[in-house]
């Protein structure tokens, strides 16, 4: 996996108007330019926000992608959720170094920890 690639690519598309360009002209092509495995191409052009998430994008560039692609706030975190029900836990990036599983996971163990105390 191309966790770097991924994070820039969409990046690009988030800020730059000549790839949004490319984007639009010819999306298969600007997928081609960069060097992605066939699960990355395919989580980018559906797109996939919860593979991508457990990918390990960033959050923050991974929101202006949705955003881009036309997806609201409340379908954004669904979809994250559903990606870590459906891929597991996020494979690598940050969010993986801090274990990180999401709301649901994280509410749970300080709802568990505050009944223990």
């Amino acid at each position: 996996m191309s966790l770097y690639y991924v994070q820039k690519l969409l990046y690009h598309l988030n800020r730059d108007e000549g790839v949004r360009r490319r984007y639009e002209v010819d999306f298969n092509e600007l997928l081609a330019t960069v060097e992605l495995t066939q699960e990355e191409v395919n989580a980018i052009r559906k797109p996939d926000l919860g593979l991508l998430y457990v990918f390990g994008v960033n959050g923050q560039i991974l929101l202006q992608y949705a955003t881009f692609r036309g997806i609201t706030w409340p379908d954004y975190i669904e979809e994250l959720r559903h990606g870590l029900k459906k891929y597991g836990p996020v494979r690598q990036g940050l969010y993986a170094e801090t274990g990180y599983e999401g709301v649901d996971s994280h509410t749970a163990r300080i709802i568990a920890r505050r009944d223990t105390c």
